[in-house]
């Protein structure tokens, strides 16, 4: 898998280690044990992706990059990707669903999406100003009573700080932020969220992707996996691709987008076949 890639200066990299190595100060011992990379250098590394944020808009088009027109794009791949997975897991007859958006930018997705799905939304988001936005787009309107589809609980907490209550959640919605996680914190992470799924519940990863290898973006801290890339962190989290699907409509001058539907058991069958990516820098939150 470790292939090598670039940074968004054109420095090249002849793999992961070594890109990792320079950025969070992992060493050959550390090498051996990631959670020893000098706390400075981590903590540097996540500061600057909060600092980046923090100076943005909380406007759709500020969290979209200044590509807010591909909002209406993004929410019907994703409906379209979402849809089948709720019935093929929790058949079709109504029930009580309860989600977590993470990464959740100004609550786009929950309201535009998975308000549309979900009787439950918690929204986990580590900028401020971001969370506020949401507070207030999505505030409710009319009698309380007669809300069924809401948001619950509104966590101001980056993900590698995050350990979701047990059991709770139907799916974990992870759009546009995995990105920010080192690849230690990408797996721990998911380790620590698996316990919050219900029976039949499943994560989904919507991210970018690149050609092959990695795209690091030195500005705000974050690294675009290839496809082959996601695949090798999935196998060391312990979770299984159940289903992926490519976003449609967005320009090309993008990175490619897919869709990842994770499961915790290993899923009968396969239904994924692997897919060519042209990549472009874009900086994309929700």
């Amino acid at each position: 898998m470790d292939a090598g890639g670039l940074d968004s200066d054109g420095h090249g990299f002849r793999n992961s280690k070594e890109m990792w190595r320079e950025e969070i100060g992992l060493g050959e011992e550390e090498e051996k044990d990631a959670t020893c990379a000098p706390a400075a250098k981590r903590h540097g590394w996540y500061q600057k992706g909060i600092s980046y944020w923090q100076g943005v808009d909380a406007s759709v088009d500020g969290v979209l990059g200044g590509y807010g027109h591909v909002h209406e794009a993004d929410v019907k791949g994703s409906e379209s990707f979402l849809k089948p997975l709720l019935v093929d897991r929790f058949g079709s007859e109504r029930r009580h669903l309860v989600t977590l958006d993470c990464g959740s930018g100004i609550g786009r997705v929950t309201k535009s999406l998975l308000l549309k799905h979900f009787n439950e939304v918690d929204l986990l988001e580590p900028v401020r100003h971001f969370l506020d936005a949401a507070r207030e787009n999505l505030a409710p309107e009319g009698d309380m009573k007669e809300v069924v589809h809401m948001p619950v609980n509104f966590y101001c907490l980056p993900l590698q700080e995050f350990t979701p209550e047990a059991g709770r959640y139907d799916v974990i919605w992870i759009q546009w932020c995995i990105g920010h996680l080192t690849d230690d914190d990408f797996v721990s992470f998911f380790k620590r969220a698996k316990v919050g799924l219900k029976h039949k519940g499943f994560f989904v990863v919507k991210e970018n992707v690149a050609r092959k290898g990695f795209v690091l973006d030195k500005e705000d801290s974050s690294i675009t996996r290839s496809d082959l890339y996601f695949r090798d962190l999935f196998k060391q989290c312990g979770l299984y691709i159940y289903s992926s699907k490519d976003q449609k409509g967005f320009p090309a001058e993008l990175f490619a987008v897919k869709m990842y539907a994770l499961v915790c058991n290993k899923p009968k069958g396969g239904r994924n076949k692997r897919l060519d990516y042209t990549p472009a820098l874009i900086k994309q939150s929700h």
